[in-house]
């Protein structure tokens, strides 16, 4: 009997080259890895189902669940998380120096049902008291017009959110002062060429390691952007597949997490690598990139809760619905 043959897409991360490369095997499986930027694979994944084992967004992965149709079931592999009080870009002559000053203000995001805009949302509504509906929203791609929504949102009537214009795109806007501030993954090349271009562009939080190591500290939250999805027609045929891609992942991040303390030679080119990596234990614990769901829980619970109180998800979803089944518990021995 032939192996099953998978094509996995994800980023080019740390965490997954040992698979990519071959040191690590997915069991029972033949495997072929594209390295794609996250937009894209969420694209081509969501929209034309091209993979058999693809880098989703969660955020819109828990639209799609709450609605009954998911093209993907998710396993708790976070490929992707990143405190996102860097994602905040603000007009300096606005009179923005706090989140609270946002509220009111004309903010785009390029979806905004992205797990990169929701996090801040929902820590600006905790923490600082702005609620979504508080703020006037803008939909559009940050550097080309026509990016859409990968699901239908569900927000109450009369919610301030409306497209860019025709043409348009988030960082021209904020360029031209037609919007106040911009939340995005990826920094806007207004605020990158900002000090040729003399655009006053800067991020809401400066020194914005420090804002989110007091929100780690706070919250005991590390929110998760992407997990890991396979697609439904290949668990309905070969159900293992689950585990077998669960614990390759696992593997890989493993060999990727020693090479932070390798002293011998750095395998990463940062000179003080190893100390940054301790101190990052020194604040969220020996595995401070947690696979699995027992250790995510509370972060899982947040995203869960944030996504129903922001109109995305349905309803509220319970955490154990989220994975495939078989890898809701680690396999002891």
């Amino acid at each position: 009997m032939s192996k099953p043959s998978l094509t996995i897409a994800t980023w080019d991360y740390d965490r997954v080259r040992a698979i990519a490369d071959g040191r690590v095997q997915v069991e029972g499986c033949d495997v072929n890895f594209i390295a794609l930027a996250p937009e894209e694979c969420f694209h081509r994944a969501y929209f034309h189902r091209e993979f058999e084992v693809a880098e989703i967004g969660f955020s819109p992965f828990l639209i799609a669940i709450s609605r009954g149709t998911p093209p993907y079931s998710a396993l708790p592999v976070f490929l992707s998380r990143m405190f996102r009080h860097s994602a905040i870009y603000i007009r300096t002559d606005r009179g923005i120096t706090r989140p609270e000053d946002l509220r009111g203000k004309r903010i785009g995001v390029p979806e905004y049902q992205m797990s990169a805009a929701m996090w801040p949302r929902g820590m600006i509504a905790e923490d600082h008291g702005v609620r979504p509906d508080a703020i006037n929203w803008v939909q559009g791609g940050l550097e080309n017009w026509g990016r859409k929504d990968k699901f239908p949102l569900n927000l109450p009537e009369g919610f301030p959110l409306s497209a860019a214009p025709e043409g348009q795109s988030l960082s021209a806007m904020l360029a031209a002062g037609e919007l106040d501030a911009v939340i995005s993954a990826r920094a806007p090349s207004c605020f990158s060429n900002a000090a040729k271009s003399g655009v006053p562009v800067a991020r809401l939080f400066a020194d914005y390691a420090s804002a989110e190591r007091a929100y780690y500290k706070k919250s005991g939250v590390f929110p998760i952007m992407h997990a890991l999805g396979v697609r439904n027609d290949v668990l309905e045929k070969h159900p293992w597949v689950a585990m077998s891609v669960y614990k390759a992942f696992t593997e890989a991040k493993r060999l990727a997490d020693e090479e932070f303390f390798e002293v011998t030679a750095l395998k990463v080119g940062l000179p003080w690598i190893g100390s940054e990596a301790q101190a990052t234990r020194d604040l969220m614990g020996q595995d401070f990139w947690p696979y699995g769901v027992e250790p995510n829980r509370k972060t899982l619970e947040t995203m869960t809760r944030y996504s129903f109180e922001q109109g995305l998800a349905v309803r509220k979803l319970a955490v154990e619905e989220l994975f495939v089944p078989a890898t809701l518990e680690s396999i002891k021995v």
